[in-house]
């Protein structure tokens, strides 16, 4: 589904929420929607969706208004960050989404089990009864199951343990390879392996909107740690790196610099490097360079 914003601009009283954003999201586009509390994600989202009045115009599949809004309807899935509190059961939940959607429950089952949810014993149990872990497999096995054309992930793996983070992305792969995926996380192993592009918002406003490898790469900073033989410490200032307690030596760099340091570091050293920690610390957000004006969030 292709998604089309025109200068779209909300304010809440005096708050100016959003302004002037403009996007075109080409169908099949994976885009990561991101940026710090206030910056007008959530707005945006309640736009794209249609649940709030605003400035500007969205354009779903070349077509805008209430009417046609309605008739895309099925083709959309949004997977919220907090699970709403549904006195409903498990099992009324699964079968009103599958009978509103025209779809058989099963693909949503399949999931929910794939996601290591069996819902067996829980179909009776009231959704708001569950675990912050299981609403979160229900409600992905949900958003998948009803094969969307456009899916609209918030912080999808928030309440997820690791092993279930790595069934999600394959999971996401398989049964979203053809939607519009835009997804709103602050992890970069996702915006990592789950989108091709980033959008960052700052203050109700488009700062970024690039390749997401370029900008992974931006926010990804190494730090290596070296223990040598004593011979070894010139070289290592020379290379810029700091002595530090124990004979370790440090450095701080970025993705590009340490895939060209890390070799040359082994070749020139050899035997006497004694010990080698190598640490990537990785960092979201919009900074001041994003945006071309101070007070960027950090």
């Amino acid at each position: 589904m292709r998604i089309e914003l025109r200068r779209i601009g909300k304010s809440f009283g005096k708050v100016r929420a959003l302004a002037e954003v403009s996007l075109d999201l080409p169908s099949g586009s994976r885009v990561a929607l991101i940026g710090p509390n206030g910056s007008g994600k959530t707005t945006l989202i309640r736009v794209l969706m249609g649940l709030v009045a605003h400035e500007g115009e969205v354009l779903l599949d070349g077509a805008s208004g209430a009417a046609a809004r309605t008739a895309l309807a099925p083709g959309i899935a949004y997977l919220p960050q907090v699970a709403p509190a549904m006195a409903v059961t498990v099992g009324d939940l699964i079968r009103t989404v599958a009978r509103v959607r025209g779809l058989d429950p099963r693909p949503i089952e399949q999931i929910a089990g794939e996601l290591g949810l069996a819902l067996g014993p829980i179909m009776k149990q009231p959704f708001r009864g569950l675990s912050g872990g299981m609403k979160q497999k229900l409600l992905i096995a949900l958003a998948l199951g009803v094969r969307p054309r456009l899916v609209i992930l918030d912080e999808p793996t928030a309440s997820l343990d690791a092993a279930a983070r790595a069934r999600f992305a394959a999971l996401e792969r398989e049964h979203l390879a053809d939607a519009t995926v835009i997804l709103c996380s602050h992890r970069l192993d996702e915006l990592r392996t789950m989108v091709d592009r980033v959008v960052a918002l700052s203050e109700g406003r488009v700062a970024h909107d690039g390749a997401a490898a370029a900008y992974v790469r931006s926010r990804t900073q190494t730090v290596i740690e070296v223990l040598a033989e004593p011979g070894a410490g010139p070289w290592l200032a020379a290379q810029g790196f700091t002595p530090t307690s124990g004979g370790w030596w440090s450095r701080g760099l970025d993705h590009d610099d340490k895939l060209r340091l890390l070799p040359e570091l082994v070749t020139t050293l050899g035997a006497r490097l004694r010990d080698l920690v190598v640490r990537d610390l990785e960092r979201i957000g919009v900074r001041p360079a994003d945006t071309g004006a101070p007070g960027g969030a950090p």
